[in-house]
């Protein structure tokens, strides 16, 4: 026997999950279901996802990796005071 679910989420959050169900070729119920079906089996909840900078986060690292060519990055440091020095001149 089939029963209904509702659960309040963000609407960004659902569109997200949607999109993301439909291009892995899966309906989004689909989806949920072998989650709930997986939970009540496992009895515990396992999270992935592959690794994506963010837009901020790659400028961040882009300008590092500048800084450390051009030879502007400071250290490595002997001693956290040689840090501290290095961080107040």
């Amino acid at each position: 026997m089939k029963t209904i679910l509702n659960i309040k989420t963000d609407k960004a959050v659902k569109l997200s999950a949607k999109r993301a169900a439909e291009e892995l070729g899966f309906p989004l119920g689909t989806i949920i279901n072998a989650f709930l079906r997986q939970l009540g089996r496992d009895k515990e909840i396992a999270f992935s996802a592959p690794y994506k900078p963010s837009k901020y986060l790659e400028r961040i690292i882009d300008e590092a990796e500048r800084e450390w060519r051009s030879g502007k990055a400071a250290g490595p440091f002997a001693t956290v005071a040689d840090l501290r020095k290095d961080l107040e001149s």
